[in-house]
């Protein structure tokens, strides 16, 4: 979860409380390893790994980045793994002053004084879909990757300062190049922005289909 996908996780996890003990993990690289951590200690069932936009600041440079071995438990564990784009929009800084250089003339929002939003652009949407569609193709479980056209996090639906159907398109264009499916791995594009409630629906009926039911005891 991060804060422009906090209206998707709550929503799925409302609907899949009844069956599974949800846990939310925040988007802050920590949140991703510690997610993974788990998997690999043999503690979850599945992953709905919706906000991956650690690997943005892995890729392009910000300050919640991922690790070269993100997604790394779902290659390992084979667990059932549905997969989005979540906050893909954007790489993470500090105070607007910490921002290098480099990207001083790039499209940035101040999201608050310890925050500053930078929004990832068509090439670099391109390499980050490449990179993440070459872990999948090494995931053998039960794999579903779910790109929402209407906007990949709550600063990108349209009138808001990051929507940017070009980003948008270049990213979900190398995903779908690049990621080999099967009858374990599937694309679906959902034509709705993350936090919908169509995309709730959508993400909530991939995770049944490809995890299995918990029996909860009373």
């Amino acid at each position: 979860m991060f804060g422009v996908t906090t209206q998707a996780v709550q929503g799925i996890t409302q609907r899949l409380e009844g069956d599974y003990d949800c846990l939310v993990f925040h988007a802050t690289g920590t949140g991703g390893r510690s997610m993974e951590n788990l998997a690999d200690s043999g503690l979850l069932t599945g992953f709905i790994d919706l906000t991956t936009t650690e690997v943005a600041d892995m890729l392009v440079g910000g300050e919640f980045a991922a690790d070269s071995d993100r997604f790394g438990a779902a290659i390992r564990t084979r667990l059932p793994c549905v997969v989005s784009v979540g906050a893909m929009d954007m790489v993470n800084f500090g105070p607007r002053e910490t921002v290098p250089e480099k990207f001083r003339n790039r499209r940035l929002l101040v999201h608050n004084p310890n925050v500053t939003l930078m929004r990832t652009t068509p090439t670099e949407n391109r390499m980050i879909g490449e990179w993440i569609g070459e872990r999948l193709n090494r995931m053998e479980g039960p794999a579903r990757l779910l790109l929402p056209e209407g906007g990949v996090s709550a600063l990108d639906a349209p009138g808001q300062p990051f929507h940017d159907p070009e980003a948008d398109a270049a990213l979900f264009e190398a995903l779908e190049s690049t990621v080999r499916q099967t009858t374990q791995r599937r694309i679906e594009r959902v034509p709705a922005n993350i936090n919908a409630e169509a995309f709730i629906t959508a993400t909530v009926a991939a995770f049944q289909s490809v995890a299995p039911r918990r029996e909860r005891s009373a």
